[in-house]
């Protein structure tokens, strides 16, 4: 009988990490299933429990944990006791866990209380925030941890945790926008009515520590970014405490220099982003994925403050409004027809190549993108010198690593 696989998923950022090791354990014959809670469930963020609907040969579990509105204390109570009863019932083999959200804390618990082993994706980073608090919380929690890097790993090995339980993959969501999309840009704008040409993309998430202050930092950075005169793509944010005095601003933005968009399908930001020039706010894609697709990103504020960080990305404050017109007038280009040129493959099947970029834009030399931390399933091998043309097939490692943690659950 197939090992039962769990993966939890609240939010259309952590389902973009998950996703790609769900369909790897399920094409290794495992039985995978999904609980969807958190951000998923609620209509005001896009109901993105659809995105996690459309994987085929896996269940679907579901679970409303908050209402609008509802204080993150309660949203880790309502977690907990959903999820105790569902695992009491289902009996997962394993379960799978990202990050540093409520529900993952919440689920990191319920697992640990009633010895179910956990593993604890892309643990071992630092934000500077709160959400570093929890993250750390799960990977103690956890019996077995899939990071990011080396430097990851090095601080779980400081937290105490076995060196044999800690398996280093890389970032998976990478591996998927190294590869095609599956759209073109075209198709992208077609189906969330996007008019611009040459935009950015912005994404500016509270803070939980900072949320009294919140609507202020917001309306600053977007009083900027209208001076600018460049048009945005605008994704909203999360629903940290905060979240309703950015939606405020962002509800009074002009639609002819700002299309805001509740939620998108991974593939189509994935192609969304390979034809922007540039990123904006404080969304781990400015400091994650931008560097990898040779994007020059601008992070603002204090989410992101104690991550790694590329020579492509700039650091400023919301009310820094100088600094990010200088930014965005260093980064304004051009605009032409996407590329959909194959890429190079090497002999595993995996990009020999970065993602070419689809206008002739500004683009950002090989050198500039070597990043100090843990933002690339590249920095598996790249630590010392990386450049988005090479990186180690995170989803390959990540495979051979669910065996691995499958065969510890039973010794």
């Amino acid at each position: 009988m197939s090992k039962k696989l769990l993966f939890v998923t609240g939010t259309r950022a952590d389902f973009g990490k998950v996703e790609p090791l769900a369909i790897k354990a399920r094409d290794a014959g495992y039985a995978v299933s999904f609980w969807v809670t958190g951000m998923h469930m609620l209509n005001k963020y896009g109901l993105t429990k659809l995105e996690v609907e459309r994987v085929e040969g896996v269940e679907i579990f579901e679970f409303k944990n908050q209402n609008e509105n509802d204080a993150l204390d309660k949203i880790h109570a309502n977690t907990v006791v959903g999820f105790s009863k569902f695992i009491g019932h289902h009996k997962p083999d394993l379960v799978f866990i990202h990050g540093d959200r409520i529900e993952a804390l919440s689920c990191s618990l319920v697992c640990a209380t009633n010895s179910l082993p956990s593993v604890h994706i892309e643990g071992g980073e630092i934000s500077g925030t709160i959400d570093e608090i929890f993250r750390h919380c799960n990977t103690k929690l956890a019996h077995s941890h899939f990071v990011s890097s080396e430097i990851a790993k090095k601080r779980i090995v400081r937290m105490g945790e076995e060196n044999h339980r800690i398996y280093v993959i890389g970032s998976p969501e990478l591996d998927f926008h190294a590869k095609p999309s599956g759209v073109n840009i075209e198709e992208v704008k077609d189906r969330y009515d996007i008019e611009f040409n040459d935009y950015g993309i912005c994404t500016y998430h509270p803070v939980t520590s900072e949320a009294n202050d919140m609507g202020k930092q917001a309306a600053a950075l977007f009083e900027t970014l209208k001076r600018s005169e460049r048009q945005f793509v605008t994704i909203l944010p999360n629903n940290d405490p905060g979240s309703k005095e950015i939606w405020q601003v962002v509800e009074t933005l002009p639609t002819t220099q700002f299309r805001v968009i509740p939620s998108m399908r991974f593939s189509y930001f994935s192609e969304l982003m390979k034809n922007s020039s540039a990123i904006v706010g404080n969304s781990s894609a400015g400091v994650r994925e931008a560097p990898f697709l040779g994007i020059p990103s601008l992070d603002i504020g204090s989410r992101q403050r104690a991550r790694g960080t590329a020579v492509s990305v700039t650091n400023c404050q919301p009310t820094d409004s100088e600094k990010i017109l200088s930014f965005l007038k260093n980064s304004s280009s051009g605009k032409s027809s996407p590329s959909n040129e194959p890429k190079k493959t090497s002999v595993s099947g995996w990009a020999a190549e970065p993602p070419r970029r689809a206008s002739s834009r500004r683009r950002l030399p090989a050198s500039s993108l070597r990043l100090s931390d843990a933002h690339t399933s590249a920095t598996v091998a790249a630590e010392k010198g990386f450049t988005s043309s090479m990186w180690m097939p995170a989803l390959s490692i990540a495979a051979n690593s669910i065996s691995c943690c499958i065969a510890a659950r039973t010794r």
